[in-house]
């Protein structure tokens, strides 16, 4: 069968649900029918029970994407929904369908689906893996990763961090290592001074932004710390913190009043619906990712699209992603590396180098890159 007569169904989170992972789907989704394949999404009407769901919300307010399709049917709790969407994707007969897998919670849930599809069938499995060891492990990870891994064909890693996790419970040689493509979901670039206004900030500041949910493991606590470094007080360097507390933000709140730096940060810690990012990135000279952990970054991928230098630690396949001295550092997981970085960047004005390198270093992450090795694999697993 010709790749244009091919049908693919993603299994994974998709809108209304909200996330990283949602917004990935919508994109990979729709980069598939851009290859001239038929694609759809099979997506969750209940994705997390409540107690392991830390945000305040699942689920998305804006306006759905209207250019491809989503349908909702998988809860992660009820078997017998699984049982349902094995025989729909069985009825559909799609060449291969791709199950993102992200949290060892879902291993029985995706796993069953993936052992039942693949049953009196001859449709592969191939899974998307963006973390086979969790960050925050819980009793039981291993069991359900492992029910969950040997339930597939073939796998995708987006770090090299991932794809050696994978030879923990797999010796398949059916694994490709395909970095995450850009994220171009969320509008274009704008002006700086007009994004700067929309987010009722001051114009004549310069800004670090700290984008995405909060827990440990993202490290805004060392990003704090690097920010009551005198050499950045004098810089006068604000800090925006745009993203949804999952934990308890009083110990940040305390570290940010114990360092007197109050007035150099914002606090913009809600959901950032979709339709405002844009702004934030626009608004931003450099994007910080001080993660303690990491296996790879839907952020980075923001920050590539909108042409903004970055910082991260030197953790998982974050220098995979972010060459140091090209499109900003890799610094090590210290509060100090971190301000040294920071101050190199002002001090030194490299926001207009770094700039111009992000704009030739994001064509290593198109999406057609990232469909084309996705349908190399899948030859592969069929020959």
């Amino acid at each position: 069968m010709s790749a244009t007569n091919q049908k693919v169904i993603i299994v994974g989170p998709a809108f209304p649900l909200r996330g990283g992972i949602a917004n990935f789907n919508e994109a990979f989704c729709r980069a598939i029918g851009k290859a001239g394949k038929d694609s759809r999404i099979i997506s969750f009407s209940l994705q997390y029970p409540n107690f392991l769901f830390p945000g305040k919300t699942q689920f998305d307010s804006g306006k759905g994407p209207q250019d491809i399709a989503i349908e909702t049917r998988i809860n992660s709790i009820n078997p017998f929904t699984w049982w349902s969407v094995a025989r729909r994707i069985k009825k559909e007969r799609p060449d291969y369908i791709i199950i993102r897998y992200w949290l060892p919670f879902m291993g029985p849930c995706l796993g069953t689906i993936a052992r039942l599809v693949k049953w009196r069938t001859n449709i592969k499995v191939i899974a998307i893996t963006d973390n086979v060891i969790p960050h925050e492990k819980r009793i039981g990870d291993s069991l359900f990763t492992k029910y969950f891994v040997r339930s597939c064909h073939g796998f995708v890693a987006m770090s090299q961090a991932v794809l050696d996790d994978l030879n923990v419970f797999t010796d398949s040689s059916n694994k490709a290592f395909l970095p995450h493509p850009i994220y171009d979901i969320f509008g274009d670039k704008q002006e700086r001074i007009s994004s700067l206004k929309h987010l009722n900030l001051d114009i004549d500041k310069k800004y670090i932004l700290f984008f995405g949910f909060i827990r440990k493991y993202k490290g805004l606590d060392l990003l704090l710390e690097a920010m009551a470094d005198e050499r950045i007080k004098q810089l006068g360097i604000k800090l925006i913190v745009a993203g949804e507390f999952y934990e308890d933000p009083e110990p940040y709140k305390q570290l940010i009043e114990n360092k007197g730096i109050s007035d150099r940060v914002i606090l913009r810690t809600e959901y950032i619906e979709s339709e405002e990012v844009k702004y934030y990135f626009s608004a931003a000279n450099i994007v910080a990712q001080p993660y303690r952990t990491a296996t790879q970054s839907g952020v980075t991928q923001i920050a590539y699209h909108f042409e903004k230098p970055m910082l991260v630690t030197s953790v998982g396949g974050l220098p995979e992603i972010v060459p140091h001295n090209k499109v900003g550092y890799v610094t090590a997981i210290d509060p100090v590396s971190i301000a040294d970085a920071i101050v190199d960047y002002f001090s030194n004005n490299r926001e207009e180098l770094f700039t111009r390198n992000t704009i030739s270093e994001k064509k290593r992450f198109e999406w057609s890159t990232f469909v084309d090795g996705v349908d190399q694999l899948f030859k592969k697993i069929n020959s």
